[in-house]
């Protein structure tokens, strides 16, 4: 079985600084960053696809939806925002909800688009067709697998953009594909997005030992679907979000989000998004202010979620280039990161 081709150790670079400036290593200050950072979480049912497009157009696509819809509602989202092209494409552990699709993505993309530049895997392995399949794509396109651990990061070209794996935690780390589940944190600007794939509280509890105060995002994307095994009390202190984003369906058999997870957000007043609410969440950026975007109108009180009733009829996303945002009716919540 084909399994990490080649292993990514790369350096962490500069730090924010405490009055919005970038400082490079020795803490000279330098001008903010241009543009604006995307972060589409594409409703995939009880499963996970979040899509970043940084100013600059490079593409990350996190996670790839379940096995049984084999990438169908990513390829169509990639489609009709016109994005031919992933240049990295992560999978954050080797469970069927969130590798289902990256068989069939590599494969559009390899045939019909630009292809995939590579691929990041915790390497921790899973005896499943769906997991199967996703190393017999990247065999059969001869896209390049890199495992990562917590320190690496992903080879952006836009040097404004920081994209810093945090777990799975470095050494024989076992074999629990939770525990090692990649969790992510992109920075731009004074602005930090987090998102930890599966990881629960004894990975939560690691990453507050090994990282602490670099936890700190201004958005979070609930681990584990919004489950309480996950965002436990200490990693939502330390996060501190002021928007969290939940990928789970309206009717999950699980019961995500759990009402204790909604409550701690409600207890912090965290702007809420759940996409099997909200449908798609587009959060953007320009490093300072954020903004984000629904499919449907929906409240994002965490404690009125639960009692909703969703919107049915939906608005279809107008065409645009890769930057595109999918239209709304709900309104545009914004702010400054601090």
């Amino acid at each position: 079985m084909l399994i990490v081709a080649v292993v990514a150790l790369l350096a962490l670079s500069g730090c924010i600084g405490d009055d919005g400036g970038v400082e490079d290593d020795e803490g000279t200050e330098t001008e903010r960053p241009t543009g604006e950072l995307e972060l589409h979480h594409v409703d995939v049912g009880q499963a996970d696809a979040t899509l970043v497009v940084t100013p600059s157009g490079e593409t990350i696509l996190i996670d790839t939806g379940d096995w049984r819809d084999d990438g169908e509602a990513v390829i169509d989202y990639l489609e009709r925002h016109d994005v031919e092209r992933i240049d990295h494409l992560v999978a954050t552990h080797a469970h069927a909800d969130h590798i289902g699709g990256h068989a069939a993505v590599i494969e559009h993309l390899e045939e019909e688009g630009e292809g995939v530049g590579a691929v990041y895997d915790s390497g921790v392995v899973h005896t499943s067709a769906t997991y199967d399949r996703y190393l017999e794509a990247v065999e059969a396109y001869e896209v390049t697998l890199f495992q990562v651990t917590e320190g690496d990061e992903l080879p952006l070209e836009d040097d404004d953009i920081d994209a810093t794996v945090l777990n799975p935690p470095e050494g024989d780390s076992g074999d629990d594909l939770h525990y090692n589940s990649v969790a992510l944190t992109v920075e731009f600007g004074d602005f930090a997005y987090l998102t930890t794939g599966d990881a629960e509280r004894n990975a939560e509890a690691r990453l507050l030992e090994d990282w602490g105060e670099d936890l700190a995002a201004d958005v979070y994307q609930a681990g584990h679907h919004g489950s309480s095994t996950s965002s436990t009390e200490p990693f939502l202190d330390a996060v501190e979000p002021q928007m969290a984003v939940i990928s789970s369906a309206e009717d999950s058999q699980y019961g995500y989000p759990h009402d204790e997870v909604l409550e701690s957000f409600a207890e912090r007043g965290t702007e809420t998004y759940w996409t099997g609410v909200h449908g798609h969440v587009v959060v953007t950026t320009d490093g300072e202010e954020i903004a984000a975007e629904s499919e449907r109108e929906a409240p994002t009180d965490p404690a009125e979620l639960r009692d909703h009733e969703p919107e049915r009829e939906t608005i279809a996303p107008s065409p645009g280039g890769p930057t595109a945002i999918v239209p709304s009716t709900a309104a545009v919540s914004s702010r400054s990161s601090d």
